[in-house]
């Protein structure tokens, strides 16, 4: 079932945007697992920007990835605010949920949540052109070049995390947690809820 994704109306000018379960994007999810649907999630970050009395937004993920597209078309609208943004990932961020996780203006951590870093992967029936191929790599290029430009990490990091080969079993990719994040440079900071959302209050006042 779909979670009621969307920006919550708390009491203060920090607004709360929640990404959990799956991203879904241009293919329907079974009804059996919980989404976060993108054309739900573009309309809200609209309206964020266009509220006055909206200061900040809190960015919550507890994700395992989704659709590429979906989830960086979210991505870039996040770091396209106008207004600060900070993100928080609880229990995983995986996938397209590190692009998610880097494109808020600051990110934390819980130390105990893991982000697990991939190259672009499909599955059921493709055609084996060369064009296809060429269309995924460019797809790949355009995610390492938002974690890059949003994060602190270096391109050639990135590439030996997604492609290392001991770390995920009958696969390549890197499970990261928390701490391990940080010295990276894919997130700022290992912190709580709280730390966050003192944060988002400091860069609203500044």
């Amino acid at each position: 079932m779909s979670n009621e994704e969307g920006i919550t109306k708390p009491k203060s000018n920090i607004e709360c945007l929640t990404i959990i379960g799956q991203i879904e994007g241009h293919n329907l999810l079974s009804n059996q697992t919980k989404t976060t649907k993108y054309e739900n999630i573009i309309p809200k970050l609209i309206e964020f920007e266009e509220n006055d009395a909206a200061k900040g937004l809190l960015v919550i993920l507890n994700t395992a990835g989704g659709d590429v597209e979906a989830g960086l078309a979210i991505a870039e609208l996040i770091s396209g605010l106008s207004k600060p943004t900070v993100s928080i990932v609880l229990g995983g961020g995986h996938s397209i949920g590190v692009p998610l996780a880097v494109s808020a203006d600051y990110s934390f951590i819980v130390p105990s949540a893991t982000m697990t870093l991939h190259p672009v992967r499909t599955n059921g029936l493709i055609i084996g052109a060369p064009q296809v191929f060429r269309y995924f790599n460019k797809l790949q290029d355009s995610i390492y070049n938002f974690i890059v430009n949003h994060s602190n990490t270096k391109i050639e990091i990135l590439k030996k995390l997604m492609f290392d080969t001991d770390e995920i079993a009958n696969d390549i990719g890197t499970v990261l947690f928390g701490d391990e994040t940080v010295k990276y440079g894919i997130i700022d900071k290992v912190g709580t809820i709280s730390d966050a959302i003192t944060k988002l209050k400091e860069m609203i006042k500044e």
